[in-house]
Order: structure tokens, then C-alpha cells, then sequence
């Protein structure tokens, strides 16, 4: 029984911690068919391992930030996206972890102000488009 309440108590202040941090994990997935797992890791950016190659998901990035809105710059052998999308400028990293397996990373910001909603759309429609 001591250990049981001990458990429990650890979970519980973890959970406190991570929220007062303002790093609480969100699950993303409201356009997705599937859940689409990603974590909100600060204000602007959301971030997640995808099980997909690393030319699969940019693939799907470039495809993406060019409908919802203008590429800027672009860098497949970094891995880095820049985007115009609704006035924020919208940065997307990809990093290859293994064959089947790339780290994606959306940031949003409109002038100074962190666009969190902005970053969780495009990293949702990205993962949705490289699911096709």
C-alpha cells in the first residue's frame, strides 16, 4: 500500500512540474484519421518523431507550407523549411534519426507573438499528407 501511494504521489508531482514548466505534451491529431503524436515544447514550436523516412516527410513539408502558404528558403541537406503561412513566418526542421524514422519540428511566430495553434495545423497537415 506504501508503495502504491508512493507511485502514485511521484506521477502526480511529475505531472505538476511539467505543467508549471509550461512543457506539457499535447497529442495533436484533430485532422488526422489516426492519432497524430506530437508535443507543444514551448509557445511556438511543436515537435514529434515520425515514422516515416526523412525524403518521405520532406516531401510532405515542401508540399504543405507551399499550398498554405509561400516558401522562402528551403534546405533539404539541413533539413530546414522557411514559410510565409497567414502572416507568420513558419519554420519547419527535419533531422533523419534512422532509415524509417525523422524528428519534425514546426515553429510559428507573427511578429514577436508565438503562434502555437498555426504550428499544431501544419504539423498535423504534414503528417496527414505524408500518410497518403
Amino acid at each position: 500500500m506504501r508503495r502504491s501511494f508512493s507511485c502514485i504521489f511521484s506521477l502526480l508531482l511529475g505531472s505538476v512540474l511539467l505543467l508549471g514548466t509550461g512543457c506539457a505534451p499535447v497529442v495533436i491529431g484533430a485532422l488526422a484519421v489516426g492519432a497524430v503524436g506530437g508535443y507543444v515544447v514551448s509557445p511556438d514550436t511543436v515537435a514529434g518523431s515520425t515514422p516515416y523516412a526523412f525524403s518521405e516527410a520532406w516531401d510532405a513539408a515542401i508540399e504543405i507550407t507551399g499550398i498554405m502558404g509561400s516558401v522562402q528558403e528551403e534546405d533539404e541537406r539541413s533539413g530546414y523549411i522557411v514559410a510565409l503561412i497567414n502572416g507568420s513566418r513558419v519554420t519547419v526542421t527535419l533531422l533523419s534519426v534512422n532509415a524509417t524514422t525523422t524528428k519534425l519540428s514546426v515553429k510559428a511566430r507573427k511578429s514577436f507573438m508565438p503562434k502555437v495553434d498555426l504550428a499544431q495545423d501544419v504539423y498535423a497537415k504534414i503528417i496527414n499528407a505524408v500518410d497518403r
